[in-house]
């Protein structure tokens, strides 16, 4: 099969099994895939190749994955899904910390890591796949001093580009889209990961949630942007008394 796209997808393991198997795949879907099998290998492939996406184990020779997460993170918003045998709650709670958008642990459904990976790829703005464009252009979303352009896959605050992770686009962008309503953890992680995920944790909209408060410089007592709704979720915070979101 013909790639689909001429930027990869890394796969970081040191198991050459979970490369074969991952690999197997994702090629099977269209994709096109390199590898690396430490972490310092994995940073300049990141560097050279600008991937799509990272498949990216936690307990790498060289440096660890959390560590390689962390420099892509200063760096870029490339998507990053975490596959470990890493799989205790607080395992995954650290690598969301950490940036990743999504974590799967071992052993795993390699059919649902390609429904993971392409999930993601399509609510950024593209999946990687030839063929039809996205439709036509929408307009921005402007809350306050905070601009989303959704077709870029950008969000500025006044001057500032806000560097934010698939995830935490989309979940911004779903917040933003309803407009003032109160959406539930369930309502975002569907927005976010679909209806058919298995085993995730409401913590983990929690996680992004902060995550995505820290790189707006907001403050969750007193929200501009994202506002906690105590026992139901979050919504958008008022922009003033005149409006909600503008559009």
């Amino acid at each position: 099969m013909t790639a689909l796209s001429s930027r990869p997808i890394l796969v970081v393991d040191d198991d050459p099994k979970i490369v074969r198997l991952v690999r197997t795949y994702l090629e099977r879907a269209g994709y096109r895939v390199t590898e690396a099998a430490d972490g310092r290998s994995a940073i300049s492939a990141i560097a050279l190749e600008m991937p799509l996406l990272v498949v990216l184990d936690v307990m790498l020779p060289e440096v660890d994955g959390i560590a390689v997460l962390k420099a892509i993170r200063r760096t870029d918003r490339t998507p990053v899904i975490i596959l470990s045998a890493r799989g205790l709650v607080d395992d995954r709670i650290a690598g969301l910390a950490a940036g990743a958008d999504d974590y799967l642990p071992k052993p795993f459904s390699p059919a649902e890591l390609v429904l993971r990976v392409q999930r993601i790829l399509e609510r950024g703005g593209g999946d990687g796949r030839t063929g039809g464009g996205g439709g036509p252009d929408r307009e921005p979303i402007r809350h306050g001093d905070l601009v989303l352009d959704r077709d870029r896959h950008e969000v500025h605050i006044g001057d500032r580009l806000v560097a934010l992770t698939a995830v935490e686009f989309r979940l911004l962008a779903t917040l933003l889209e309803a407009d003032g309503r109160v959406l539930t953890r369930d309502q975002l992680l569907d927005a976010v990961y679909g209806q058919d995920e298995a085993e995730i944790l409401d913590r983990t909209v929690d996680v992004h949630i902060g995550r995505l408060r820290d790189k707006l410089g907001d403050d969750a007592d007193a929200p501009r942007y994202v506002a906690t709704v105590r026992g139901v979720g979050y919504r958008a915070a008022p922009v003033s008394a005149e409006g909600g979101v503008q559009r």
